[in-house]
């Protein structure tokens, strides 16, 4: 069996996709999505560590059967472990790299909005009438 679970801790939750774009609420699920992909970074790097190590562990027990003059086929699919989870270990490296660009982007994203929105929100906020809806000024 696998040690692998699905975890909510450390902000892992998925951020709401309720419409709801204020400048609050966007800023709110920009810095989810950041911690979110913080948080899987940190679990990546465990995993790909535990990939290596196994990966490394599978070959050497792969020559450990050789040289107990086992039958082949056992060193073989041994062998196979070895290469399918340095295989793997590709992949979680991948997906560690794309991790923290998304990460990257998410924090980005979030200055970009901010620079763009937070005086206008200041504005918003700070006065006691109501705001028109976006798009009224339009027609």
């Amino acid at each position: 069996m696998s040690d692998l679970e699905p975890t909510t801790h450390g902000g892992g939750a998925a951020a709401r996709t309720d419409g709801d774009n204020r400048y609050k609420a966007v800023q709110h699920k920009l810095k989810t999505l950041g911690t979110a992909m913080d948080a899987a970074d940190t679990e990546l790097q465990a995993l790909l560590r535990g990939m290596l190590m196994n990966a490394q562990r599978a070959e050497s027990l792969a020559v450990d059967i050789a040289n107990a003059e086992l039958d082949k086929k056992f060193v073989e699919m041994t062998n196979q472990v070895s290469v399918a989870l340095g295989g793997a270990a590709v992949e979680v490296r991948r997906l560690h790299e794309t991790a923290q660009e998304v990460s990257g982007l998410a924090m980005d994203a979030r200055r970009t909005h901010a620079r763009l929105y937070e005086g206008l929100d200041t504005v918003r906020s700070g006065r006691k009438e109501r705001t028109p809806k976006p798009g009224f000024f339009a027609h």
